[in-house]
């Protein structure tokens, strides 16, 4: 931890993926500092984003701009879909995309799967009025276990009998750390691949999909071979000021072949819901799809 933060109490990103440039915030105050199986674990009172976490280094998530992410990776699927009943989260520790994911009242399983039990407890315990509100909910079932090293992803997880088998994922949203550590696999066209085969008819996959700013050959890559599992691939992105660059975008498949799967939302937030967003709405969701040209043009090689 002493090489992150400095005399002076700013804390400094580790620069893995993005070699030159550094994001920083001033501490307040270290609230929790640990090494779980997997990673470095950091909480930190900022002075000025609330509650910071940080996984081997990188900031996952600060209170004050959480919501412009969480809401994106979990709404633009699950709006995309016309009823999701059933959905698998990987990743997700910290809670944010369960939360959002339990909002939508239609929804009636959540399988979670999160290889670190350390980033669940120490959100529970650091995060539990801003994105880990929802553990509690009775929808879900929690695995801690390696989502792509089991290419049965959907039966490992789901542990359903049901008398016409089981019947795959509406949504399935990826919500990793970047592709090192044990994050890496996520990225990998095999993991792809068993996330397509988990899938209900016409169901859709969301996942972090990092910075054009900073990874569009990465983008590209991975764009490209989910060209060859799904009918449907897009490219959507948010905007949060303390992910780097700002930006963070979302590679997204779907098994519905029409036009406009995916870039235009089926279903619309109502009445208490709508009230709950800060950041997405049907308007942002179409938004998210226009990408600039330099982007675009590598995105569609």
């Amino acid at each position: 931890m002493a090489a992150l933060i400095d005399k002076e109490n700013w804390f400094a990103e580790s620069e893995v993926m993005w070699p030159g440039q550094r994001f920083s915030l001033k501490v307040g105050e270290v609230l929790h500092h640990s090494r779980s199986a997997f990673q470095d674990i950091l909480v930190f009172q900022s002075e000025t984003y609330g509650r910071v976490l940080v996984l081997d280094g990188v900031i996952q998530l600060t209170e004050r701009d959480e919501f412009a992410y969480q809401e994106m990776i979990a709404h633009l699927p699950l709006f995309s879909h016309p009823e999701p009943k059933r959905v698998l989260i990987v990743g997700g520790g910290d809670g944010g995309v369960l939360r959002e994911v339990a909002r939508h009242a239609c929804v009636e399983t959540i399988d979670m799967c999160e290889i670190d039990a350390g980033v669940v407890e120490v959100s529970k315990k650091f995060f539990a009025e801003s994105t880990a509100t929802a553990y509690g909910d009775a929808r879900l079932t929690l695995v801690h276990a390696d989502a792509a090293a089991d290419p049965a992803v959907a039966a490992a997880l789901a542990r359903r009998q049901t008398p016409g088998g089981w019947p795959g994922y509406d949504v399935i949203i990826v919500d990793s750390s970047d592709p090192v550590g044990p994050a890496e696999t996520l990225f990998e066209p095999a993991f792809y691949d068993s996330m397509r085969a988990a899938l209900a008819p016409g169901g859709a996959v969301c996942t972090q999909g990092e910075c054009m700013w900073l990874h569009l050959p990465l983008i590209s890559k991975v764009v490209s071979a989910c060209r060859d599992l799904f009918p449907t691939v897009e490219y959507a992105y948010t905007c949060v000021p303390t992910y780097p660059s700002g930006q963070i975008g979302f590679i997204m498949c779907s098994l519905d072949e029409s036009r406009h799967a995916l870039v235009k939302p089926v279903r619309a937030p109502v009445g208490h819901l709508q009230d709950q967003l800060k950041y997405y709405s049907p308007d942002v969701h179409a938004a998210a799809f226009v990408l600039p040209p330099f982007a675009e043009r590598e995105l569609r090689k």
